[in-house]
């Protein structure tokens, strides 16, 4: 795609498109849609899909949580781990009646939990079985520029690839999904995505909750929609400001349950969805503990009445289960949507622990650092970063390996308001300086490698790229992306 720059006739257009649009308040609130942010003002809606609540959910819980299988490694030593990945088609019971054409890895929808400890090698035989093209990216990974999966390491139908890297990150939770140009947006929306679980010796030191489905648990927030006849149909649901679905699918579950058992109980929260932003509460009111962000755990537990996730995000917390009166279910709510019910059982058991101190995060250093400043623009078919789309050709910015990098992030709105634009960067975990001049709140102030760009804000991050190659930086709506949002840096 060729490079952009919009000047004032471009921008008297975008303003006479708006006038038939409807003035709205811009905010985090779950019925506020796409638009807006956690800073408020005030924002227009373009989005023929607005509101950040699917509609078609029920209250009423009815299946349980299905849980991602544990993918069995092909090979795992002390010092490295390997496991076999397939994109696949395949089709999947999500309704009665008819099955739902979809894509998976190593299955009908979604993929497997890959397990590795710090500094073990991550080996993956990567495998394309669709009937396009795709790649595999790891989000969220410190990885060469050769092994992260970026639109250049395109997998073609029929063939494989096998990369291979040191683990050398904190415990997290990543995940992996397609970054194909042109198809990300429509494979992710067909089912492929997984998670990778990093552990390491400082976190199983610290006893929390770790069994996986007892007492720990994935929760994949997706939104999508069917048709009469219980298909993904993408191109019908296509929005170029962000496609969102009006049915929740957790897990690829229909209103789920977990029954809880012990007394704390954690959440490992993944937005998977292509544009919608999450609000999470708990019904009873409690507060939720949060312990890790993206990149891995936090400090000290932060106590949050809200978890908000834009596309990509992560966010961990834990339950204090013991506070659940019996008989009484609470659910996770976005709004006034059932996200989630937990079920308590009559006894719960006591098993993990909630420390008072998590992990000591290193200091940020700036010295002599490089810095750049990153303004997104536009919507729909018209975004750019600093008034250019992407190209394929060409090198947006250049960077030297382990040389601090303090990146300002600009999201300038238009005449019309504006959206919130999740940044997120490949390869590095980065820190949040400032938002809007301000110190970031407690629950962001872990390792990132998502943060929502409010409109009309500048958040300033500090981070530096461990290995050398070529990584894609974008706004993680996925249709904003593959509309051009999207720039590349080559470390040297």
């Amino acid at each position: 795609m060729q490079a952009k720059t919009w000047g004032w006739l471009g921008v008297l257009g975008i303003g006479l498109l708006g006038l038939g649009y409807v003035y709205g308040q811009r905010s985090w609130s779950p019925m506020g849609g796409m638009m807006g942010g956690r800073h408020g003002g005030n924002g227009m809606m373009m989005s023929k899909t607005v509101s950040d609540v699917a509609t078609s959910q029920t209250t009423t819980a009815a299946h349980p949580l299905a849980l991602p299988k544990r993918l069995k490694p092909t090979q795992a030593t002390k010092t490295k781990v390997s496991y076999t990945l397939t994109a696949q088609t395949s089709q999947m019971a999500f309704k009665p009646g008819t099955k739902t054409k979809t894509l998976g890895y190593n299955g009908n929808y979604l993929g497997p939990v890959l397990q590795v400890r710090r500094g073990q090698t991550l080996q993956i035989k990567t495998r394309n079985q669709l009937t396009r093209p795709t790649t595999f990216h790891w989000h969220g990974a410190i990885v060469p520029g050769k092994d992260d999966g970026g639109p250049h390491q395109v997998v073609a139908p029929g063939q494989s690839k096998t990369v291979a890297f040191k683990i050398q990150q904190p415990a997290a939770t990543l995940w992996y999904h397609p970054h194909a140009m042109g198809s990300t947006a429509k494979q992710v929306y067909q089912g492929l995505a997984g998670l990778i679980y990093v552990r390491d010796k400082q976190s199983d030191q610290l006893h929390l909750p770790d069994k996986y489905g007892v007492n720990d648990f994935p929760v994949v927030i997706q939104d999508r929609s069917f048709t009469k006849n219980n298909q993904f149909d993408y191109d019908a649901a296509y929005n170029s400001d962000g496609t969102k679905g009006n049915t929740l699918l957790i897990n690829g579950t229909f209103n789920p349950y977990i029954r809880v058992t012990t007394k704390l109980v954690r959440l490992r929260f993944v937005n998977g969805s292509n544009a919608r932003n999450y609000q999470l509460k708990l019904s009873n009111g409690q507060a939720m503990q949060q312990i890790a962000t993206d990149g891995g755990l936090l400090s000290k537990p932060v106590a949050v009445k809200t978890l908000k996730l834009s596309p990509g995000e992560r966010g961990e917390v834990i339950i204090d289960a013991a506070k659940f009166k019996a008989g009484q279910p609470v659910t996770v709510k976005n709004g006034q949507q059932v996200v989630l019910t937990l079920r308590s059982a009559q006894k719960k058991v006591s098993d993990g622990q909630l420390p008072a101190n998590l992990l000591s995060v290193p200091t940020v250093n700036t010295t002599n650092a490089q810095h750049q400043t990153l303004a997104f623009n536009g919507m729909g078919t018209m975004v750019s970063i600093n008034h250019q789309q992407y190209s394929k050709d060409r090198i947006d910015l250049t960077a030297q390996q382990d040389r601090p990098q303090v990146w300002t992030l600009k999201n300038t709105g238009t005449m019309m308001g504006g959206m919130i634009h999740p940044f997120h960067l490949h390869g590095v975990q980065f820190r949040i300086l400032s938002i809007n001049g301000q110190a970031p709140p407690a629950n962001l102030q872990g390792l990132k490698d998502t943060v929502a760009l409010d409109p009309d804000s500048t958040v300033k991050i500090a981070f530096n790229f461990k290995d050398r190659g070529i990584y894609m930086y974008h706004c993680h709506n996925l249709e904003h992306e593959e509309n051009g949002m999207m720039g590349q840096i080559k470390v040297s």
